[in-house]
Protein backbone atom coordinates (compact mmCIF):
# COMPACT_ATOMS: atom_id res chain seq x y z
CA UNK A 1 0.00 0.00 0.00
CA UNK A 2 1.45 3.17 -0.58
CA UNK A 3 1.62 6.22 1.34
CA UNK A 4 -1.19 8.49 0.80
CA UNK A 5 -3.81 5.30 1.12
CA UNK A 6 -2.06 4.24 4.08
CA UNK A 7 -2.11 6.97 5.95
CA UNK A 8 -5.71 7.65 5.39
CA UNK A 9 -7.00 4.20 6.33
CA UNK A 10 -4.20 2.96 8.90
CA UNK A 11 -5.62 1.79 11.69
CA UNK A 12 -9.48 2.26 10.80
CA UNK A 13 -12.13 0.70 9.64
CA UNK A 14 -15.87 1.39 9.05
CA UNK A 15 -17.71 0.53 12.29
CA UNK A 16 -19.40 -2.66 12.20
CA UNK A 17 -22.33 -1.56 14.44
CA UNK A 18 -23.14 1.83 12.24
CA UNK A 19 -21.05 2.21 9.82
CA UNK A 20 -19.38 5.37 10.49
CA UNK A 21 -16.63 5.77 8.19
CA UNK A 22 -14.14 7.53 11.45
CA UNK A 23 -13.59 5.46 14.35
CA UNK A 24 -16.11 6.43 17.36
CA UNK A 25 -14.63 8.06 20.11
CA UNK A 26 -15.64 5.69 23.01
CA UNK A 27 -16.17 7.73 25.95
CA UNK A 28 -16.66 4.91 28.53
CA UNK A 29 -14.50 4.20 31.32
CA UNK A 30 -15.95 0.62 31.61
CA UNK A 31 -17.56 -2.15 30.14
CA UNK A 32 -20.74 -4.78 30.64
CA UNK A 33 -19.16 -8.35 31.18
CA UNK A 34 -21.62 -11.33 30.61
CA UNK A 35 -20.38 -13.14 33.36
CA UNK A 36 -17.33 -12.47 35.45
CA UNK A 37 -14.20 -12.85 33.13
CA UNK A 38 -16.26 -12.77 29.91
CA UNK A 39 -16.36 -9.74 27.76
CA UNK A 40 -15.87 -8.81 24.32
CA UNK A 41 -12.01 -8.12 24.66
CA UNK A 42 -12.36 -4.88 26.67
CA UNK A 43 -12.51 -4.47 30.52
CA UNK A 44 -11.54 -1.24 31.70
CA UNK A 45 -10.32 2.08 29.56
CA UNK A 46 -7.26 1.98 31.38
CA UNK A 47 -6.41 -0.88 30.03
CA UNK A 48 -7.78 -0.97 26.52
CA UNK A 49 -10.58 1.40 24.67
CA UNK A 50 -11.61 0.72 21.12
CA UNK A 51 -10.49 4.36 19.89
CA UNK A 52 -6.76 3.68 21.26
CA UNK A 53 -6.91 0.02 19.59
CA UNK A 54 -7.39 2.03 16.72
CA UNK A 55 -4.95 4.23 16.95
CA UNK A 56 -2.20 1.78 18.16
CA UNK A 57 -3.18 -0.60 14.39
CA UNK A 58 -2.74 2.98 12.92
CA UNK A 59 1.10 3.65 14.83
CA UNK A 60 1.88 0.01 13.72
CA UNK A 61 1.06 -0.17 10.13
CA UNK A 62 2.91 3.68 9.28
CA UNK A 63 5.91 2.22 10.91
CA UNK A 64 5.62 -1.17 9.60
CA UNK A 65 5.91 -2.69 12.52
CA UNK A 66 3.40 -5.80 14.37
CA UNK A 67 3.16 -3.90 17.15
CA UNK A 68 2.03 -0.21 18.32
CA UNK A 69 1.56 1.44 21.37
CA UNK A 70 -0.29 5.18 22.57
CA UNK A 71 0.86 6.44 25.81
CA UNK A 72 -0.14 10.06 27.26
CA UNK A 73 3.20 11.82 25.71
CA UNK A 74 6.09 11.42 24.80
CA UNK A 75 8.11 11.75 28.04
CA UNK A 76 5.66 8.75 29.17
CA UNK A 77 6.39 6.46 26.09
CA UNK A 78 10.26 7.32 27.02
CA UNK A 79 9.36 6.26 30.80
CA UNK A 80 8.08 2.52 29.36
CA UNK A 81 10.91 1.76 27.12
CA UNK A 82 13.75 2.76 29.86
CA UNK A 83 11.92 0.44 32.19
CA UNK A 84 12.52 -2.35 30.13
CA UNK A 85 16.03 -2.06 31.99
CA UNK A 86 17.24 -2.81 35.30
CA UNK A 87 19.49 -1.01 37.70
CA UNK A 88 23.19 -0.92 36.95
CA UNK A 89 22.56 -1.13 33.28
CA UNK A 90 23.76 0.98 30.49
CA UNK A 91 22.54 3.05 28.23
CA UNK A 92 24.61 5.04 25.55
CA UNK A 93 22.02 8.25 24.23
CA UNK A 94 22.68 10.67 21.24
CA UNK A 95 24.66 14.09 23.10
CA UNK A 96 22.27 16.45 21.19
CA UNK A 97 18.58 15.36 22.02
CA UNK A 98 15.47 16.84 23.28
CA UNK A 99 15.97 18.28 27.23
CA UNK A 100 12.61 16.31 28.46
CA UNK A 101 14.80 13.45 27.32
CA UNK A 102 18.14 14.57 28.83
CA UNK A 103 15.99 15.38 32.12
CA UNK A 104 14.24 12.06 32.59
CA UNK A 105 17.14 10.23 32.24
CA UNK A 106 19.46 11.87 34.95
CA UNK A 107 17.19 12.94 37.05
CA UNK A 108 14.71 10.10 37.43
CA UNK A 109 16.17 7.07 36.16
CA UNK A 110 19.84 7.46 37.29
CA UNK A 111 19.00 8.16 40.93
CA UNK A 112 17.05 4.88 40.19
CA UNK A 113 20.26 2.91 39.36
CA UNK A 114 20.68 3.01 35.60
CA UNK A 115 24.18 4.66 33.96
CA UNK A 116 24.04 6.77 30.85
CA UNK A 117 26.38 8.25 28.46
CA UNK A 118 26.18 11.06 25.83
CA UNK A 119 27.62 10.60 22.61
CA UNK A 120 27.95 11.77 19.35
CA UNK A 121 26.05 9.28 17.56
CA UNK A 122 26.83 10.54 14.28
CA UNK A 123 30.23 8.79 14.83
CA UNK A 124 29.80 5.29 14.95
CA UNK A 125 33.70 4.47 16.16
CA UNK A 126 32.83 6.62 18.78
CA UNK A 127 29.73 5.14 19.92
CA UNK A 128 31.59 1.82 19.92
CA UNK A 129 34.22 2.95 21.89
CA UNK A 130 31.80 3.87 24.28
CA UNK A 131 30.55 0.64 24.74
CA UNK A 132 30.42 -1.17 28.39
CA UNK A 133 30.12 -4.79 29.27
CA UNK A 134 26.70 -3.52 30.75
CA UNK A 135 25.82 -1.66 27.74
CA UNK A 136 22.09 -3.10 27.32
CA UNK A 137 20.74 0.36 24.81
CA UNK A 138 21.40 2.72 22.67
CA UNK A 139 19.09 5.43 22.38
CA UNK A 140 19.35 7.90 19.02
CA UNK A 141 17.80 11.15 18.38
CA UNK A 142 18.17 11.51 14.31
CA UNK A 143 17.60 14.01 12.97
CA UNK A 144 18.62 15.18 17.00
CA UNK A 145 16.69 18.46 18.66
CA UNK A 146 17.98 21.08 18.47
CA UNK A 147 21.21 20.61 16.22
CA UNK A 148 19.48 18.64 13.38
CA UNK A 149 22.84 15.71 13.55
CA UNK A 150 21.94 12.95 11.57
CA UNK A 151 23.29 9.45 12.61
CA UNK A 152 23.61 6.24 10.55
CA UNK A 153 20.68 3.94 11.89
CA UNK A 154 21.71 0.68 10.07
CA UNK A 155 25.61 1.23 11.24
CA UNK A 156 24.16 1.88 14.72
CA UNK A 157 21.98 -0.93 14.44
CA UNK A 158 24.84 -3.36 13.73
CA UNK A 159 27.16 -1.82 16.38
CA UNK A 160 24.19 -2.41 19.52
CA UNK A 161 22.94 -5.66 18.20
CA UNK A 162 26.72 -7.13 18.03
CA UNK A 163 27.06 -6.51 21.72
CA UNK A 164 23.63 -7.28 22.92
CA UNK A 165 22.04 -3.88 23.02
CA UNK A 166 18.86 -2.46 21.76
CA UNK A 167 18.86 -0.10 19.93
CA UNK A 168 15.78 2.51 20.24
CA UNK A 169 15.36 5.51 17.58
CA UNK A 170 12.93 8.67 18.34
CA UNK A 171 12.02 9.17 15.53
CA UNK A 172 9.67 12.40 16.48
CA UNK A 173 11.31 14.91 13.92
CA UNK A 174 11.25 12.84 10.74
CA UNK A 175 7.90 10.79 11.27
CA UNK A 176 7.67 7.69 9.83
CA UNK A 177 6.87 9.27 6.15
CA UNK A 178 10.28 10.59 6.21
CA UNK A 179 11.85 7.74 7.84
CA UNK A 180 11.84 4.19 8.97
CA UNK A 181 14.08 3.06 11.49
CA UNK A 182 12.67 -0.64 11.84
CA UNK A 183 13.64 -1.11 8.29
CA UNK A 184 17.30 -0.48 9.06
CA UNK A 185 16.92 -3.00 11.86
CA UNK A 186 16.35 -0.92 15.11
CA UNK A 187 14.65 -1.81 17.93
CA UNK A 188 12.26 -0.10 19.32
CA UNK A 189 11.16 3.63 17.75
CA UNK A 190 9.55 6.42 19.99
CA UNK A 191 7.77 9.05 18.58
CA UNK A 192 6.18 12.19 20.45
CA UNK A 193 2.99 11.84 18.83
CA UNK A 194 1.85 15.23 20.08
CA UNK A 195 4.33 16.71 17.28
CA UNK A 196 3.90 15.83 13.34
CA UNK A 197 1.78 12.39 14.25
CA UNK A 198 -1.06 14.90 15.91
CA UNK A 199 0.28 17.61 13.58
CA UNK A 200 -2.15 20.63 14.79
CA UNK A 201 -0.86 21.37 17.97
CA UNK A 202 -4.11 20.62 19.99
CA UNK A 203 -2.80 17.04 21.84
CA UNK A 204 -0.26 15.41 23.95
CA UNK A 205 0.52 11.75 23.35
CA UNK A 206 3.49 9.41 22.91
CA UNK A 207 4.00 6.77 20.57
CA UNK A 208 6.51 3.34 20.22
CA UNK A 209 6.44 0.70 17.45
CA UNK A 210 8.44 -2.39 17.44
CA UNK A 211 8.47 -6.06 16.10
CA UNK A 212 9.89 -7.97 19.13
CA UNK A 213 6.94 -9.53 21.17
CA UNK A 214 8.71 -10.07 24.66
CA UNK A 215 9.00 -6.06 24.65
CA UNK A 216 5.62 -5.54 23.67
CA UNK A 217 4.42 -7.48 25.72
CA UNK A 218 6.12 -5.94 28.89
CA UNK A 219 5.59 -2.43 27.53
CA UNK A 220 2.02 -3.59 27.28
CA UNK A 221 2.24 -4.35 30.96
CA UNK A 222 3.38 -1.55 31.83
CA UNK A 223 1.52 0.35 29.82
CA UNK A 224 -1.68 -0.64 32.15
CA UNK A 225 0.19 -0.99 35.15
CA UNK A 226 1.62 2.79 35.56
CA UNK A 227 -1.38 3.89 33.70
CA UNK A 228 0.05 6.49 31.34
CA UNK A 229 -2.41 6.24 28.68
CA UNK A 230 -4.02 8.46 26.32
CA UNK A 231 -8.01 9.44 26.71
CA UNK A 232 -10.49 8.86 23.42
CA UNK A 233 -10.22 12.18 22.16
CA UNK A 234 -7.01 12.84 21.92
CA UNK A 235 -6.35 9.23 20.30
CA UNK A 236 -9.28 10.58 18.04
CA UNK A 237 -7.55 13.74 17.29
CA UNK A 238 -4.24 11.64 16.66
CA UNK A 239 -6.12 9.56 13.80
CA UNK A 240 -7.70 12.11 12.46
CA UNK A 241 -4.37 13.88 12.40
CA UNK A 242 -2.71 10.88 10.51
CA UNK A 243 -4.60 10.89 7.33
CA UNK A 244 -2.70 14.01 6.53
CA UNK A 245 0.81 13.36 7.73
CA UNK A 246 2.11 12.95 3.80
CA UNK A 247 0.65 15.80 2.49
CA UNK A 248 1.84 17.87 6.08
CA UNK A 249 5.16 16.51 5.50
CA UNK A 250 5.55 17.44 1.89
CA UNK A 251 4.75 20.97 2.81
CA UNK A 252 7.19 21.08 5.94
CA UNK A 253 10.13 20.52 3.65
CA UNK A 254 9.22 22.61 1.31
CA UNK A 255 8.92 25.21 3.27
CA UNK A 256 11.82 24.38 5.17
CA UNK A 257 14.35 24.39 2.34
CA UNK A 258 13.53 27.50 1.29
CA UNK A 259 13.67 28.70 4.52
CA UNK A 260 17.42 27.03 5.88
CA UNK A 261 18.79 28.84 1.97
CA UNK A 262 17.67 32.18 3.12
CA UNK A 263 19.13 31.94 6.38
CA UNK A 264 21.85 30.25 5.03
CA UNK A 265 23.09 33.75 3.25
CA UNK A 266 21.65 36.05 6.04
CA UNK A 267 24.56 38.69 7.17
CA UNK A 268 23.07 38.32 10.36
CA UNK A 269 22.92 34.52 10.76
CA UNK A 270 26.05 32.61 11.75
CA UNK A 271 25.03 29.38 11.03
CA UNK A 272 22.24 27.43 9.30
CA UNK A 273 21.28 23.79 10.79
CA UNK A 274 19.52 22.24 8.21
CA UNK A 275 19.66 18.31 6.41
CA UNK A 276 18.66 19.49 3.44
CA UNK A 277 21.54 21.97 3.18
CA UNK A 278 24.29 21.10 0.62
CA UNK A 279 26.48 22.12 3.36
CA UNK A 280 24.86 20.21 6.35
CA UNK A 281 27.96 17.92 7.55
CA UNK A 282 25.44 14.59 6.92
CA UNK A 283 23.57 15.93 3.78
CA UNK A 284 24.30 12.70 2.08
CA UNK A 285 23.78 10.36 4.82
CA UNK A 286 20.20 12.28 5.40
CA UNK A 287 19.37 12.03 1.32
CA UNK A 288 20.24 8.13 1.79
CA UNK A 289 17.89 7.13 4.83
CA UNK A 290 15.80 9.68 4.50
CA UNK A 291 12.73 10.54 1.73
CA UNK A 292 12.71 14.38 2.71
CA UNK A 293 14.89 16.52 5.12
CA UNK A 294 11.99 17.78 7.14
CA UNK A 295 10.43 20.74 8.43
CA UNK A 296 12.63 21.39 11.46
CA UNK A 297 15.35 24.46 10.80
CA UNK A 298 18.03 25.73 13.68
CA UNK A 299 19.99 29.10 13.22
CA UNK A 300 22.70 31.01 15.08
CA UNK A 301 22.37 34.69 14.61
CA UNK A 302 25.46 36.94 16.53
CA UNK A 303 24.30 38.30 19.91
CA UNK A 304 25.80 38.08 23.52
CA UNK A 305 22.79 37.27 25.82
CA UNK A 306 19.27 36.69 25.65
CA UNK A 307 17.73 39.74 25.88
CA UNK A 308 19.08 40.94 22.52
CA UNK A 309 16.83 38.76 21.00
CA UNK A 310 13.77 40.72 22.46
CA UNK A 311 13.76 42.99 18.65
CA UNK A 312 13.04 40.06 17.13
CA UNK A 313 10.36 38.97 19.37
CA UNK A 314 8.54 42.07 19.02
CA UNK A 315 8.86 41.94 15.34
CA UNK A 316 7.32 38.71 14.32
CA UNK A 317 3.97 38.67 13.08
CA UNK A 318 3.39 35.10 12.02
CA UNK A 319 6.06 32.86 13.72
CA UNK A 320 4.73 32.31 17.08
CA UNK A 321 7.59 31.88 20.48
CA UNK A 322 6.48 28.99 21.66
CA UNK A 323 7.64 25.35 22.80
CA UNK A 324 6.96 21.94 20.86
CA UNK A 325 6.51 21.94 17.07
CA UNK A 326 4.93 19.68 14.39
CA UNK A 327 1.77 21.79 13.65
CA UNK A 328 0.61 23.58 10.76
CA UNK A 329 1.22 26.77 11.88
CA UNK A 330 5.06 28.44 12.36
CA UNK A 331 6.60 28.22 16.11
CA UNK A 332 10.49 29.77 16.99
CA UNK A 333 11.68 28.38 19.96
CA UNK A 334 14.74 29.58 21.94
CA UNK A 335 16.29 26.06 22.65
CA UNK A 336 18.51 27.40 25.69
CA UNK A 337 15.42 29.07 27.91
CA UNK A 338 13.04 26.67 26.97
CA UNK A 339 13.16 23.38 25.77
CA UNK A 340 16.35 22.50 26.67
CA UNK A 341 16.70 24.45 29.70
CA UNK A 342 17.23 21.58 32.14
CA UNK A 343 21.08 21.10 30.54
CA UNK A 344 23.15 22.75 32.58
CA UNK A 345 24.51 25.70 30.82
CA UNK A 346 27.99 24.36 30.76
CA UNK A 347 26.87 21.07 28.35
CA UNK A 348 24.32 23.02 26.31
CA UNK A 349 27.53 25.71 25.44
CA UNK A 350 29.58 22.70 24.54
CA UNK A 351 26.89 21.12 22.35
CA UNK A 352 26.37 24.59 20.90
CA UNK A 353 23.09 25.54 21.93
CA UNK A 354 24.25 28.92 22.68
CA UNK A 355 22.08 32.15 23.46
CA UNK A 356 21.76 32.84 19.96
CA UNK A 357 20.55 29.71 18.74
CA UNK A 358 17.20 29.50 17.78
CA UNK A 359 14.66 26.93 16.44
CA UNK A 360 12.11 26.87 13.83
CA UNK A 361 9.39 24.32 13.48
CA UNK A 362 8.11 25.69 10.00
CA UNK A 363 4.90 25.61 9.00
CA UNK A 364 2.60 24.73 5.91
CA UNK A 365 2.13 28.61 5.29
CA UNK A 366 3.05 30.37 2.28
CA UNK A 367 7.27 30.25 2.27
CA UNK A 368 7.03 34.12 0.85
CA UNK A 369 5.10 35.35 4.24
CA UNK A 370 7.33 33.58 6.15
CA UNK A 371 10.70 34.61 4.99
CA UNK A 372 9.41 38.36 4.81
CA UNK A 373 8.30 37.80 8.79
CA UNK A 374 11.82 36.20 9.39
CA UNK A 375 13.35 39.54 7.05
CA UNK A 376 11.73 41.80 9.28
CA UNK A 377 12.55 40.27 12.77
CA UNK A 378 16.20 39.74 11.73
CA UNK A 379 16.60 43.65 10.42
CA UNK A 380 15.31 44.00 14.16
CA UNK A 381 18.58 42.60 15.62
Amino acid sequence: MKWHTLAVHAGTEPDPLTGAVMTPVYFTSTYAQEAPGQHKGYEYSRTHNPTRTALEMAFAQLEGAKYGLAFASGLAATDAILRLLSPGDHVLVSRDLYGGTYRIMRKVFEPWGLQFDFVDTTNPAQVEAAFRPNTRMLWVETPSNPLLHISPIAALADIAHARGAKLVVDNTFATPYLQNPLEMEADIVVHSATKYLGGHSDVVMGAVMLNDQEAYERLRFLQNAVGGVPGPMDCFLVLRGIKTLPLRMQKHSENAQKIAEFLATHPKVSRAYYPGLLTHPHYLLAKQQMRLPGGMVSFEVKVSDTEALRPMWEKLEIFTLAESLGGVESLINHPAVMTHASIPEEERLALGITPGLLRLSVGIEDAEDLIQDLTRALQAL
